[in-house]
């Protein structure tokens, strides 16, 4: 049976910027798999004039430039399929969080547009895109570097991306809480040892003490992802225990 496949088009004014990244490791391995299909477009291939435009000034005034839609619009209907999902990468967007990239990873086809100077025209979003997607509250040069982080994302989610599956399904947020502390050789470092029950052979006790300490690392440091977590009733005896104990 062949791979769950995503293509992914990414239309940027600085397809420099995605070179090197997605030639290493999990993403590397993705593309030799089949797993990713990825294309990066230059945003210039669709302007129309000598000069290449993609920006002009803004109307009524102000700083910077603004990305004209004309050259966007003409860039989605050259990629644009049936099943195609257009993201506008924009600080005004859902923020990315990892219930979004599952979504995502679940499509065939997504088409990324990354945003540059002061923004692109309002009519990309009234007309050309599905969503709008932030990767946080903090401003950053362009929208590449957004575009890089949320391919990341979605795809080591794909099946097959990622060599031990186990290794995802225990990520961070996965299940919308914090990851476990890991420990490997030395036994021991500077004084301070791997706990007894990691390497104490009984599983059970090990899945516990894991699951404890994802929610007490919950709990101290993020308590706002319990309230949309997948917890059972063991984890909410685990949190009371944890409430009383701090």
């Amino acid at each position: 049976m062949a791979p769950q496949q995503l293509k992914i088009d990414v239309v940027t004014l600085f397809p420099g910027m995605f070179t090197g990244y997605f030639d290493e490791s999990i993403m590397k391995r993705a593309r030799e798999k089949g797993i990713l299909d990825l294309s990066i477009h230059n945003l210039r291939d669709w302007a129309v004039d000598r000069h290449k435009s993609v920006d002009d000034k803004p109307y009524g005034g102000g700083a910077g430039m603004v990305m004209m839609v004309s050259v966007i619009d003409a860039a989605v209907k050259s990629l644009r399929r049936k099943e195609s999902h257009v993201v506008l990468l924009s600080p005004q967007g859902k923020v990315l969080d990892q219930e979004l990239a599952k979504r995502l990873s679940r499509l065939t086809h997504l088409i990324l547009i990354s945003g540059h100077y002061e923004g692109v025209d309002e009519r990309v979003r009234d007309l050309l895109v599905d969503e709008e997607i932030s990767i946080g509250d903090f401003v950053i040069s362009n929208g590449s570097l957004s575009a890089m982080l949320l391919i990341d994302a979605v795809v080591r989610l794909l099946p097959g991306a990622v060599g031990d599956e186990r290794s995802v399904r225990e990520d961070s947020f996965y299940h919308g809480l914090l990851d476990y502390p890991h420990y490997t050789k030395p036994r021991v470092f500077r004084g301070h040892e791997v706990p007894e029950v990691l390497i104490s052979g009984d599983h059970e006790k090990i899945r516990r003490w894991r699951r404890r300490e994802q929610l007490r690392r919950t709990l101290a440091r993020r308590p706002d992802l319990l309230a949309q977590a997948e917890l059972t009733r063991e984890d909410r005896e685990l949190i009371r225990e944890l409430s009383e104990t701090h």
